[in-house]
């Protein structure tokens, strides 16, 4: 990590944007209508921690089960995990828990598992819970739910610039093509169907090694990822994607020490809040509490 990119500043980010539809993600907003703005923000939990890598770069699922508790507590204003979890899922629940199998940086077991661990202790029978993400509309549960938790990496994607908690939901689409119009500007509406519809109760938007620039369909190289080592924690899947593509622009904007603007524009981001109204893109109304490991944080 060099010492630009762990004292990259709003301001620095700012002065160098030139992407309107990007800035209008990030949140770019006067002062006075922050203060405005202030008794309506949504919250948002990132969590990091430097050893959730081993020395062979392996995924320390302890650490990435503490990372998970110490988010969700924060989030919901709690002391205790359990009690959070409690106030996420009921034991009458059926819960699907949505991952990403993308074979190049999928979402990982050990979130997987914790997520699916804390489910249970908060008193769902394990026969009303499901991880899965190609086949979620042929997989009863998801079929039945009553509540989702949506987890996956945060990506560049070459359809929709990034792919992160709104374009994860594609799946429960029967024809995913048809949110690919105009770079996959209308995602947010995957969020109004029946299957779906107002049955999230939590989005983790893993950032332990995302892919920041990408080049082409399915495109993945090792060399644009690095371990930010973090966890997006919210209820809000608007606000944990715009506030992953910030890091993401902070980012690049340190390797590659210019303003490079994605390719193709993640604008769906944007239009979300803008258009669908189904959550905050404006980093101006994001309550973002940042835990653990600080160095390179980049936001």
């Amino acid at each position: 990590m060099s010492p630009a990119e762990s004292q990259i500043t709003r301001r620095d980010f700012m002065r160098g944007t030139a992407c309107a539809t990007i800035a209008l993600a990030m949140g770019i907003r006067a002062e006075g209508q922050q203060a405005k703005d202030a008794a309506k923000l949504t919250r948002v939990v990132l969590v990091r921690d430097a050893a959730v890598f081993d020395a062979a770069g392996r995924i320390d699922e302890k650490v990435i089960q503490k990372m998970l508790d110490d988010g969700v507590t924060a989030l919901f204003q709690k002391t205790q995990p359990l009690d959070a979890w409690k106030m996420i899922v009921r034991p009458r629940d059926i819960v699907g828990i949505k991952t990403n199998q993308w074979e190049q940086l999928p979402t990982p077991p050990e979130v997987e598992q914790s997520i699916r661990r804390r489910v249970i202790e908060a008193g769902v029978p394990e026969e009303n819970i499901a991880v899965e993400d190609r086949s979620v509309l042929r997989n009863e549960v998801f079929r039945t739910a009553t509540a989702l938790i949506n987890t996956r990496p945060l990506r560049t994607h070459a359809w929709s610039g990034v792919g992160g908690c709104l374009k994860n939901y594609i799946m429960f689409s029967p024809k995913p093509s048809d949110y690919h119009d105009n770079t996959c500007a209308n995602l947010a509406l995957l969020w109004t169907l029946p299957i779906v519809k107002d049955k999230t109760r939590l989005n983790v938007l893993v950032m332990l090694e995302p892919l920041f620039n990408g080049e082409g369909r399915h495109y993945f190289d090792k060399t644009y990822t690095w371990k930010y080592n973090g966890l997006l924690i919210g209820t809000d899947p608007v606000a944990l994607d715009a506030t992953g593509l910030r890091i993401f622009q902070a980012k690049r904007l340190a390797y590659f020490g210019e303003d490079r603007p994605m390719t193709p524009p993640p604008h769906h981001i944007a239009f979300a809040e803008t258009k669908h109204h189904l959550g905050v893109a404006d980093a101006a109304k994001i309550d973002l509490i940042k835990l653990g490991w600080k160095e390179g944080v980049l936001i």
